[in-house]
């Protein structure tokens, strides 16, 4: 039985014998678990393979300078009917637009690759295929649409790497502290959004094409440290483990946590391991259909689709990708300025996130981040619409302070929670069966909708203007009773016992007091061999 049992006195060593280690024999009240520590190997794991998500953070949010650009705009804008160059809702939208469309694509062949070379192997060589989209968007000269093809060719990289990095931290990670490595990703997301305007607010009075083309070569630093310094790094021990290489999985979870390979924890981890295996194995090859047929997998599919696609129906990154443009009309001199305001405040509230993270439950976090938001979208809807000149916004100073305060506050509830939290949740909602293939669909949702808010933003403000704010608003109410309702509590929990209380149809309302030790009263002792025998 895949339980996980946290206060048993005897477990199974790799030879089928039973024992305790000396250190546990010492210590008899402290969990097997609590007894792993924070290790600088483990860290160093999170933060280098985070720089996926600084890639994908930086390439996010240069764009939204570039159109501010004089040469920029000459190169690639439309003249106007008074002879200056701008762009229309169209072409701005495709080319914001074609990134996320590109990470779409990156996203739905990453768990192939993932299962094919294993987590590191992919991850490196998708962070060495953003230099061709970057060299595509470098050389373009005065043709908008090779500069947006070259975002495309970006975003099939950023958008595997969306997928490869959270699962290889979540595989690798000691359960202690997977919640906060996970949401590291967000992290250096953010730290790439504000370095991309400080890099265009450093460039953006260059009167040449340096103005823009040096943000975008930069690119080749973030992608060249990720691509060679993942291969320094050990295979996710989950993975190893399918490929036979038990050892190797033993000794890297040994190390992540920093104790014996004979630890009991250590004999925990891979036992529960080889059980889910031997489980999958049973039912025979893995079909794409099962991530839909398979034991509680319909749930929890559409489940991680909907939370990756709330990521984005939260509204942050309209700040992100239009920011510059949105608060040139509260009439700022320099929005650049504003940008990295904002920049600054998702920094340092992501990394508050952090210990939300590590310390609130998943659940409470992302009702509360969600409630946040939306009250902060009534108030933006409301203050832009009603308040705020737009035909000479100097006239209503108050209006569009309040604009900036508002969009701060609902970026720092983002940051706290749905930023960092849904990359962990959804990294352990699925059986590693299914995991590859589930959560390149789930983040193939995230840029489905990212690539909407980017293409159509410009349509929808330029018809119902601040009222945009009510969609989000919407979104983030509906997100409340989603959570609620659907979402288990998963903090402090190994990714098989999490797979366990899916199966076992743990009430998500009351999931933060279910004991993995123990079977729930009314569960027959060989109900989860039966559901996957059902498979």
């Amino acid at each position: 039985m895949p339980f996980l049992k946290q206060h048993t006195d005897q477990v199974e060593t790799p030879n089928g014998s039973s024992s305790a280690t000396k250190q546990e024999q010492t210590s008899p009240d402290v969990s097997p678990a609590k007894q792993q520590r924070v290790t600088f190997l483990s860290v160093f794991l999170g933060v280098v393979a985070s720089i996926g998500g600084f890639m994908f953070g930086y390439v996010s949010g240069q764009i939204s300078g570039f159109f501010a650009m004089a040469d920029f705009a000459q190169r690639f804008g439309e003249k106007n009917s008074s002879g200056e160059y701008e762009f229309g809702a169209a072409r701005q939208g495709t080319i914001v637009g074609l990134l996320p469309v590109g990470c779409l694509l990156g996203a739905l062949i990453a768990g192939q690759l993932a299962d094919v070379l294993g987590r590191r192997l992919a991850i490196s060589l998708s962070a060495l295929w953003s230099c061709v989209g970057i060299v595509i968007e470098i050389s373009s000269q005065t043709v908008w649409v090779q500069f947006a093809v070259g975002r495309l060719v970006t975003g099939c990289s950023i958008g595997a790497l969306s997928v490869l990095v959270p699962m290889y931290q979540s595989e690798s990670s000691p359960a202690i502290i997977r919640g906060i490595l996970v949401s590291t990703y967000q992290l250096f997301i953010t730290l790439g959004i504000w370095t991309s305007y400080m890099v265009d607010w450093g460039t953006a009075d260059m009167t040449s094409s340096a103005s823009w083309r040096i943000p975008n070569g930069l690119g080749f630093l973030w992608s060249l440290i990720l691509c060679l310094g993942i291969l320094i790094l050990p295979e996710s021990p989950r993975h190893a483990y399918r490929k036979g290489r038990e050892e190797e999985a033993r000794a890297t979870i040994a190390r992540l946590a920093g104790v014996d390979p004979l630890h009991r924890s250590v004999h925990d981890q891979i036992t529960e391991i080889r059980v889910k295996l031997d489980e999958e194995r049973s039912s025979g090859k893995a079909s794409w259909f099962e991530i839909f047929t398979g034991p509680r997998m319909l749930y929890r599919t559409l489940l991680g689709v909907v939370l990756q696609a709330g990521q984005q129906l939260t509204g942050a990154n309209f700040f992100f990708y239009y920011g510059t443009t949105v608060f040139k009309a509260t009439g700022l001199s320099d929005s650049y300025v504003t940008q990295i305001i904002l920049g600054t405040v998702n920094v340092a509230t992501t990394i508050a996130g952090l210990w939300v993270v590590q310390n609130v439950g998943r659940r409470k976090a992302l009702i509360a981040g969600a409630a946040w938001m939306m009250a902060c979208f009534f108030i933006y809807a409301f203050v832009g619409h009603y308040a705020l000149d737009s035909t000479n916004p100097m006239n209503t100073p108050k209006a569009g302070s309040a604009l900036i305060v508002f969009s701060c506050l609902a970026i720092a509830a983002f940051a706290t929670t749905w930023g960092p939290l849904v990359w962990a949740v959804v990294a352990e909602l699925y059986p590693s069966r299914y995991r590859a293939p589930c959560m390149a669909l789930a983040t193939a949702s995230n840029w489905f909708w990212n690539f909407m808010i980017s293409f159509f933003t410009r349509f929808i403000t330029d018809s119902i203007d601040y009222f945009y704010g009510f969609v989000f608003a919407g979104c983030c109410a509906a997100l409340i009773a989603i959570v609620y309702f659907f979402v288990i509590e998963t903090k402090d929990r190994s990714l098989e016992e999490i797979d366990t209380m899916y199966l076992l149809h743990v009430n998500p309302i009351k999931s933060s007091h279910w004991d993995g030790s123990k079977v729930p009263e009314g569960v027959a002792a060989d109900s989860l061999h039966e559901e996957h025998a059902e498979a």
